[in-house]
Formats: structure tokens, sequence, C-alpha cells
């Protein structure tokens, strides 16, 4: 039986071995503070979690307003003025962005400078040989200039590309890693085993892929299910909804693929459960569906409920119609791993941001690190809300330095003021999150293209 480790002792094992991803403590701004410094990210008290919020989001605000052209712009069109935010209460009042406005970007040459143009602060030199480079060259050349500029899958048909510097990155990997293991406390530990179900970290730039490199530095031993290279075209071909030959090809490609990681998927946890290793199961929700599936069919089934946990996170993407109920998946996951459903939870985020958002092993709904993120739902007016109702989600990310991290997504959340099955303070959404369909959100993309638009084509 394994004892339970003292919370605090269990942060300074986790930071121990993050440490890489921390900035020198003298060295700490009010962001690094709100990330950084609590000890728990979704316990904190509503004045301490207000605190460290509003200075990290103002510190990042004022950052952006001065050394970000593109959003001073936008601001200045709003007449907003970064000095008639005073308190916490006026944070609403902080212009957001659309998340549509981040995938509305040229190619070429064009597109390194439009991400240029989105970064706050100075570039590194980047080179950029080609004269017509592809997305993955102007990705990669920024890449070896010292960034980690990551995008989404694209469900859309168009990715969101988000330039992060090192320190930014550092900054998400921690926040991520810290918020997963307090929720699972005390059932991480550095010995553990785990299997990636997602694209090898260092082989690809999907922001889902390189959120895992991470895992490198808290786990013993890491798996994973893709070990090749994933790039943009690999990505949009494999999504596409359309019948040209080499989106077919491709989707015939990944779907052996994706058997052949299925299969060293199941016979990797066949080993574990024979070893007694204390594991983790992290990605993507389909890969692990596909896995529970192969299980059954095989009539297998393993008891690793004491040493292990699930995490996943990223939704069903091309897999959406295979999508079935969470309690139907915690409930397969119980059966065939004998994993229980408060040892299996999901995240919530997105490319766009730093916020994490984990859901609680009593009633999975999704807790809000209120320490560094301003959370709002706003409804068709771009007006907050508040609790209780449906609307579309947006936050103000106040560990974000490299870009304005302050945006309107397109998903419709409803949030409620506490957890109604836990007694951890703060702000929760309910665990149905789901797209809306159709229109951009009024006056924040429009203004943002036309701007940009004169910086990358020229007037």
């Amino acid at each position: 039986m394994r004892i339970q480790m003292d919370f605090a002792e269990y942060i300074r094992k986790f930071d121990d071995h993050t440490a890489k991803y921390i900035p020198n403590r003298a060295d700490w701004t009010p962001s690094d503070k709100a990330v950084y410094g609590p000890q728990r990210y979704f316990d904190l008290d509503h004045e301490e979690a207000n605190d460290l919020r509003y200075k990290a989001v103002r510190y990042q605000l004022n950052r952006h307003f001065q050394s970000n052209r593109t959003y001073r712009t936008y601001c200045e069109e709003l007449d907003f003025d970064p000095m008639s935010i005073r308190s916490a209460d006026d944070l609403d009042n902080v212009p957001v962005v659309s998340s549509d406005f981040f995938k509305s970007y040229p190619s070429g040459r064009d597109f390194a400078l439009w991400l240029a143009n989105i970064y706050t602060g100075e570039l590194p030199r980047v080179h950029i040989k080609s004269k017509e480079p592809s997305a993955d060259e102007v990705i990669k050349s920024f890449n070896d200039a010292g960034m980690a500029v990551a995008y989404s899958s694209g469900t859309s048909g168009r990715h969101t590309f988000i330039p992060r510097d090192m320190r930014a990155f550092f900054s998400n990997e921690y926040a991520l890693s810290k918020g997963a293991i307090t929720m699972f406390y005390p059932r991480w530990g550095p010995d553990m085993r785990s299997f990636l179900l997602m694209p090898n970290p260092f082989k690809t730039n999907l922001f889902a892929g390189r959120l895992g490199t991470v895992m490198y530095d808290i786990m013993k031993d890491v798996e994973v299910a893709l070990d090749q290279e994933v790039n943009t075209e690999t990505v949009r071909q494999s999504m596409a909804k359309g019948d040209n030959l080499v989106s077919k090809i491709t989707k015939y490609v990944v779907s052996r693929t994706t058997q052949k990681s299925v299969d060293r998927i199941v016979h990797w946890i066949g080993e574990r459960a024979k070893d007694g290793s204390r594991i983790a199961l992290v990605g993507v929700p389909f890969m692990l569906h596909y896995v529970l599936k192969e299980l059954k069919e095989k009539g297998r089934s393993y008891d690793l409920g004491d040493r292990s946990m699930v995490l996943t996170g990223g939704g069903w993407k091309a897999h959406e119609n295979e999508r079935i109920p969470e309690k139907n998946f915690r409930k397969d996951v119980e059966e065939l791993l004998g994993i229980h459903p408060e040892h299996c939870l999901d995240m919530y985020g997105m490319v766009e941001g730093n916020g994490w958002m984990l859901q609680c092993p009593e009633g999975h709904h999704f807790h809000i690190p209120t320490n560094y993120l301003h959370p709002m739902v706003l409804d068709d007016e771009n007006k907050n809300i508040g609790y209780g109702k449906y609307g579309r989600f947006a936050f103000l990310d106040g560990s974000m330095g490299s870009y304005p991290g302050f945006v309107v997504t397109n998903d419709k959340v409803k949030m409620l003021e506490h957890c109604p099955y836990c007694d951890r303070p703060g702000p929760v959404l309910e665990p149905e999150i789901a797209r809306i369909p159709g229109k951009e959100v009024r006056g924040c993309g429009e203004e943002m293209r036309r701007m940009m638009a004169a910086d990358v084509g020229g007037e």
C-alpha cells in the first residue's frame, strides 16, 4: 500500500522535475507570480485569486498595449484606455479578440509577417530561405530561431496559428501539468510510466502534440501513439471532408497507422498489468476509445485502478461520429481497465491560451485556474452574462506574454459560481461544451483583420 504524500511535498517534488520551466524567482513578473506562486490552483481564497489574476492581466495588458502595434490600434479604435482598468471588477472591459482572427492568415512570406505582427515584443532573427515558403517552413524558421509556434488541428477547415516564445511555452506546459497533478493528487509520481495517445511532441508543431513535451520531465518513461513527423499538410488531408485522391490516401494511411497504434497500446497495457507499473494514459479520447473497443472485442480486461490514471483532452475531432457520452466512456474505462471514474478526467483548453481547465474527480465539472485566467461568458453583444446562462466562452489570459491572450471563442458554455459536487472554491464550467455554428463574434474579428491586412499586404 502506497503512503499518501503530503500535498506540499507532492508539489515540491513536481517543481523539482519541472525546474527548467520555472523562471528565476528574482525575475518573476506579476504573471509568473500568478502561475508559479500558488501551491494549489483550484483551492485559492477568492481574494487571493482575484489579486493574482488582476495583477497578471493588468501587467500583460500594459505590455501588449505598449509593444503590440496591432492590438494597440485595435484598442484605440474602440476608444479603450488601459488606465481605465483599476480593479478586478474592470477586467470585463478589456477588448477581446475573436478566435476566428487567428485563422485569418495569408500564405508564404506574408504568413511570416502576419505572425510577427501578432507577436508582442522583439522577435528573434528569423531566416526564411524559400521565396514561397509553406506554413511548415515558416513555422520551422521561427522555431529554429527560438520560438514555439504551434497550430490547432483545424476542424473548422483552417488552422489556428499562435506564436509563443519559450517563456510563454514553458508557462503553458507548467500550468497544464500542475493543474493535472493537482486534480489527481496523490496519484502522480515521477516513477510513473505513460502512454501519450498523441503524436511524438518532438516531431510535430500540432499544439495537441507539442503539449506532451512536459511528460518527459514528469514521468519515468513515455511511449507515443504516433512516432513520425506530423505537419500541417498531413493534418489537413486527414481532417478533410472531400473525396479527392490525396485525402483518401492520407486517411487510409492514417487508419492503418491508428490500428497499429491501438495494437501497441493494448500490448503495452498488458505488459504494465504484469509488471505492476504505475501508469498514465494521456491524450485524445478517441484513441483510448479505440483501445477499449479492441479490448472488448478480444474479451480482455485489467485491474489497473490502484496505480493508474487517465487524462483526456482535445475532443474527438474528425472522429466526432464515434463520440460516446462521457459517462459511458468512463464506464468503459472502469470495466476494461479497472480505473475508477474519479481517476478518469478530461481537460478543456485551446491553442489560443494557457488556461487549462481540469475536471474535478467528484463531479467532472471543469475548474478554472482563476489565479491567472479571467473567464467570461458573453452574449451576442459581447456583454458578460455571468453565471447560470449559456453563452460564448471568453477569457483574459494573464500568463500569456507573447501575444494578446484576450480571446472570445466559438464555444458554447455555462459557467457556475461554484462546483455543485466538490468544495473547491471558484467558478466552473459545466461538462457539456459545444461549438457555436455560424457567425463570427461581432466587432472582434473584422477590425483586427483589416489592420493586419494593412500591415501585411501594404496600402
